[in-house]
This record gives structure tokens, sequence and C-alpha cells, in this order.
């Protein structure tokens, strides 16, 4: 069941990610998938959430189209933050291993920026989950890479994949956050945003 006022926008989901298309789809919200195509850099001095969020932004004021009335355009960005450093998405084998490497046996946050935009107005937000690993060894990290290839993952890895099975020992937040899009969060968030801008 979706609330009756979200039925009547135009939600558009610019995002190519098939993860976060499939949560969204399965939490019952009805959504247009888009593209949207832009370069994933960010001013120096940024940290965990200002990334993502940063980028989450980004991401929307990149939109070539112009929105509607009932339109609603999320972006969204998510990073890995862990020790100081910021973990996106692997550029190959090398990288994948040290991710990993450097997730193994810590604690690290998962963030997810978010931004929704129409007409009247804009709304950036963002969600942590601290997830645990536990210590994995270079075999497991070989074996993970080689045969899931989690080159299209921040922080080179899956949660719902078997390292995330094998290897995570505890997670303090969204789950859904995690495997890419934090669903429940987006939809209090969406429901505030029209409440806000429904009777301008």
């Amino acid at each position: 069941m979706v609330s009756g006022e979200l039925k009547e926008f135009n939600i558009i989901l610019a995002s190519a990610s098939p993860r976060r298309r499939q949560l969204l789809h399965e939490a019952g919200i009805v959504f247009t998938p888009a593209n949207v195509e832009c370069e994933e850099t960010w001013p120096m001095g940024l940290r965990g959430k200002e990334i993502a969020e940063y980028l989450a932004e980004h991401k929307s004021d990149s939109w070539s189209q112009e929105l509607k009335g009932k339109d609603i355009l999320i972006t969204a960005d998510t990073v890995v933050w862990c020790k100081e450093k910021f973990l996106g998405k692997p550029s190959g084998y090398d990288e994948a291993v040290e991710f990993l490497r450097l997730l193994s046996g810590c604690e690290h946050e998962v963030i997810t920026g978010m931004c929704l935009r129409n007409l009247h107005g804009r709304k950036i937000f963002s969600v942590i989950t601290k997830v645990i690993f536990r210590k994995l060894t270079e075999e497991e990290i070989a074996w993970y890479i080689d045969n899931y290839r989690p080159y299209d993952k921040a922080g080179a890895y899956g949660i719902q994949e078997w390292i995330g099975l094998r290897g995570i020992t505890r997670i303090e937040g969204s789950y859904y956050n995690v495997v890419g899009m934090p669903v429940s969060e987006l939809y209090d968030q969406l429901l505030g945003f029209i409440g806000r801008n429904h009777n301008k």
C-alpha cells in the first residue's frame, strides 16, 4: 500500500542501480526509472556524509530535463567511509582487494545521500548504517572478488552476497541502506516533502 497523496505525483528515480530500482519497486512505490550522467567529483575537505549529500545534489543538478508540476526527482549516492577514507566503486581487482583489506576486522559507515527535487524546492538528507566485518583472510577476499566481481558496489562488497553472509558480524541502522536504498527513510521523507510543497 502506498500513500494516496504520493500516487498523485510522477516520481522519477534517476539511478541506473538495479538494486535501487528493485527496492523501490518492492516497496510499492510507482516510479519512472531514468539515468543521469555526471562526473562524481567533490570539493576538497568534504568528509563522510558531506560527500554523499554533495554527490546526490550534484546528480540532481545534472538532470537535463525540465521538471513538470507533479514531478519529483530522486537522486542518490552511496559511499563507504572507513578510517577517514572514502571508498567508492573500485576501479578494478587491485583496488577491490585494497578496500576489503581495509574493511576487514573493522567498523565502517555506509552512507546514502539523497536529494528530492521538484518545481518548488529540494530536500537533501542522508542515512548512515554502521557495519562491522570480522577479520577476512586473503583467500576469502580473492575468492569473493573472483566470483562476484563487486566493481559496481561502493566499498567493493554487497551485504546480500556471500561476503556479507560470512563476514559481517553486526550492523546498526538500516539494512536496506547497505543493499542500496534506505527505502523506509526515503518514504517518510517523500511524504514530508510533498506535504511541505503540496499547497504552493
